[in-house]
């Protein structure tokens, strides 16, 4: 099975393109929801947290997110920390996921594709782009965000530009019945290229 990757800045619609191609009939994986997942239920994972932000950063519901969000976006090592904590055990996962796949190719949505080199790992990646004003109002309206919080967060990701320079396909996603339109149009290259 090929793997597909699908990247994009926060608000940018990475989760909408990973939903296009799902009902074309590819798998998705979306690594966010189970690095979410996996921080909860790992005991390795939660001691380290825990090591790192105190007994605070974790909550009844699980992971405290405001509190652990709040220091890593302030705060390039600390979000490098976390990262090396996480990243793996979702790359193990992942493995474990393709491996029960069927079909050409599969998608790897993640948000940190290019930045910790798993872009690599990928037979094929392709980023979604969006006008910074449209992420920014998408972030507020789903995770009732503050602007300057989300600032925060696109200032701590690498730009469009950098990311485009190391994707293979690039999607402009400001209209959905363009995106959609492009989305058919790749998987059908993807099917053909990645046979």
């Amino acid at each position: 099975m090929k793997i597909v990757g699908l990247t994009g800045g926060i608000g940018s619609g990475k989760t909408t393109v990973a939903s296009i191609f799902f009902d074309l009939g590819v798998p998705v994986y979306i690594a966010d929801i189970e690095a979410k997942k996996l921080t909860n239920k790992s005991k390795v994972i939660r001691r380290k947290i825990i090591a790192l932000f105190g007994e605070d950063a974790y909550i009844a519901s699980g992971i405290n997110k405001k509190l652990i969000a709040d220091k890593i976006f302030n705060d390039d090592q600390l979000l490098k920390k976390v990262n090396q904590i996480i990243h793996p055990k979702v790359a193990k996962h992942f493995n474990k996921w393709v491996a029960k796949q069927k079909g050409v190719y599969c998608i790897k949505e993640a948000a940190i594709l290019f930045e910790n080199d798993s872009y690599k790992l990928c037979d094929h990646t392709i980023l979604i782009t969006s006008p910074k004003e449209d992420r920014i109002q998408r972030v507020i309206k789903r995770d009732q965000l503050s602007r300057k919080e989300i600032e925060n967060r696109i200032k701590n990701q690498w730009s469009d530009d950098i990311k485009s320079k190391l994707a293979d396909s690039v999607i402009e996603n400001e209209v959905l019945e363009n995106t959609q339109k492009k989305v058919g149009e790749l998987h059908i290259y993807l099917l053909k290229r990645l046979k």
